[in-house]
């Protein structure tokens, strides 16, 4: 199939604002810092409203919220809280600042349309039901036996099913629907303008998979797992015309991750 080209911008007198390097780097940080300011701030407000309503004060207070922190019920609750809010921040701050590139097929587009042809459709979910295994094998044989685990599969496998469900469903949809906007969308078309098409899949996946270690406790032998995943995402990206395939096989990535929340034999196993 022949390389995607970029599309021609607008006839217009004013061309659309395109993403910038520095930009598409902004805004992945800000999503990931977004993160981590909302688990503070929500685990803060959860803390001081369930110590008040229990009538302590000061050090007590700070007692009850460490008590409370490593609850995985409060944990998943946290977590649920600040995905939504960091991942609607910013796919509306994506939308603002580059409207009229979210339907262009190729970069500088996001590529929010179908694409080009259906069956890209049943090749992303056959790459998603794939790649896990493969990345999987890839991993154990690089690991040498080192056991390897994932923060959030722990944290699902812990929680209750009332906040198992609602999280896995995060995981499935929200999460892979922002990263793929993310880096698929604004960072590879920004980074398309510098550079070709395959160096620019190359750093854009390896970037994804180095933004994913800090939930694999910093294991080198994670990253080339989600490096292969990476670059199945942007060649998906950049052969459909359209993000939807990245996105699909992306959540059944992440579906076929979190299977094991619902097979443990009780919440505090682990996975």
């Amino acid at each position: 199939m022949d390389a995607p080209r970029l599309d021609p911008v607008f006839t217009s007198s004013r061309p659309p604002r395109l993403p910038t390097l520095w930009a598409a780097l902004g805004l992945i940080a800000l999503y990931f810092l977004l993160q981590l300011a909302m688990s503070v701030v929500t685990g803060l407000v959860i803390g001081l409203v369930v110590g008040f309503r229990q009538g302590t004060h000061g050090g007590d207070v700070m007692a009850q919220m460490h008590d409370l922190l490593v609850r995985p019920d409060v944990n998943a609750l946290m977590v649920i809280l600040t995905l939504l809010i960091a991942a609607g921040a910013t796919v509306l701050l994506a939308r603002r600042l580059w409207p009229s590139l979210w339907t262009l097929t190729t970069p500088p587009g996001f590529g929010f349309v179908a694409p080009r042809q259906a069956s890209f459709y049943a090749l992303a979910l056959l790459l998603g039901l794939i790649l896990p295994f493969a990345g999987g094998l890839l991993t154990q044989w690089l690991a040498q036996g080192h056991e390897v685990s994932q923060d959030i599969k722990q944290l699902g496998a812990q929680a209750s099913p009332l906040l198992r469900f609602p999280l896995a469903l995060l995981v499935v949809t929200a999460g892979p629907l922002v990263e793929e906007l993310l880096f698929r969308g604004v960072l590879l078309s920004a980074a398309m303008r510098y550079v070709p098409m395959g160096a620019a899949s190359f750093a854009t996946a390896l970037l994804f998979a180095c933004v994913h270690l800090p939930d694999l406790g910093f294991l080198w032998y994670a990253l080339p797992n989600l490096l292969l995943l990476g670059l199945v995402l942007a060649w998906l990206r950049l052969q459909s015309g359209s993000i939807w395939p990245a996105v699909i096989a992306h959540s059944v990535n992440n579906a076929l991750a979190v299977v094991s929340w619902f097979v443990v034999t009780s919440p505090g196993a682990t996975s």
